[in-house]
Order: C-alpha cells, then structure tokens, then sequence
C-alpha cells in the first residue's frame, strides 16, 4: 500500500465550496430549527409567586353580591394570554351575569356552590369538580346560603383578551341588573 503522505489530493472545486458552505452554514440551521434568534442568546428566567406574596382583594359590590374576596394566582406572561385567581365566597355571596371572551375553566377547591349558565340549571359544585365555561357562555358562580358550613372558593383559569373588557358589552353585568337565584336548596353533605 502506498503512503498518500506527499502526494496532492485533487478534490473537486464546487465539492470543495458545499462542503465549507455546509460547515458555515450548520449553527444557522440548528437555530432555526429549535426557533432560536440567529443574533440573540435565548434566556430562560422562572417565576415563583410566593403564598401571602399578592394582596387579595375584596370583589367589587358592582359585580359581586354578599362577601368575596379575590386572591391572584397567576398573571399572563407573553406571549400567554393565561391567567388565573382563586376567588373565596362566603355563604350565599356571587357574582353578576358574565361571560368570558376566550372561555373559563373552574376548579372548585372548597365548600360547596352555584354555577348557572343562561337557559339552564342551577347546579350545585363541589370540591375536585371542573367546569368549563364556553367563550362568550353567559353565566354566574357563587356559594350556596348559610347553611353550608364552609366558604365556597374555586380557582378559576381563563385566557383574556387584551385589555380585558368590563364594559356591559357582554362582559359584565352590574349585580343590581342580575336576576335572583332560582334554587333554595342547601349543599349535599353525603360529599358523593
């Protein structure tokens, strides 16, 4: 076998310039592919919201009937549009006819309470029920009266337009416009 040391090899000149333009062109295309900006380092920064971090809030009269008190859990971060707030009512308190733009999706997390959309039933909810809230579904939430020992509180997860719109064009209305409650029948206590 003979030594290819000192001897030229001949490698073909448009060979020569896919192979160095591949070599170039390789970080350009691994970016692109993972979506990474080509001039900017992607960072990653998490956000932990600590408990007792947010002050909570009382809900407004306009909108909410009885005490209820409204404790941010988490805000949208662009590009999400996701937030979500654990909302607490005590017994017999709710909130005025309202739809959401982008749907709603509840989590109730205690006590035992209301949800009614327009045209249907009251249904009474429990701790580890779901209720998803089409987009632009009137409807309203709230605690069942006094005879519940506990207060009501779901967690309640929704994607909002921005800004998000209060302004009786669908979105809320005020409590003094709302209708009363349909049901008088108190919480099961058989937790089934």
């Amino acid at each position: 076998m003979k030594s290819a040391i000192g001897k030229s090899m001949f490698i073909p000149r448009r060979t020569f310039l896919k192979t160095v333009g591949a070599i170039f062109a390789l970080p350009a295309i691994l970016r692109a592919q993972t979506g990474s900006p080509v001039t900017q380092e992607q960072k990653f920064n998490m956000v932990i919201k600590r408990i007792g971090s947010q002050p909570s809030v009382k809900a407004p009269a306009e909108y909410f009937t009885g005490t209820a008190r409204i404790d941010p859990l988490f805000d949208a971060h662009p590009p999400a549009r996701v937030s979500g707030g654990s909302v607490t009512f005590e017994p017999g308190a709710r909130n005025a006819w309202h739809t959401h733009p982008l749907g709603q999706i509840l989590i109730i997390t205690a006590g035992c309470g209301w949800v009614q959309h327009e045209g249907g039933p009251v249904e009474e909810v429990h701790p580890g029920d779901v209720i998803w809230i089409p987009p632009g579904e009137k409807h309203w939430h709230g605690a069942t009266p006094n005879h519940c020992d506990d207060a009501y509180r779901h967690s309640a997860t929704g994607r909002w337009e921005a800004p998000r719109r209060l302004d009786g064009k669908g979105q809320r209305r005020p409590i003094s416009q709302a209708k009363p409650l349909e049901r008088s029948s108190g919480c099961r206590t058989d937790n089934a």
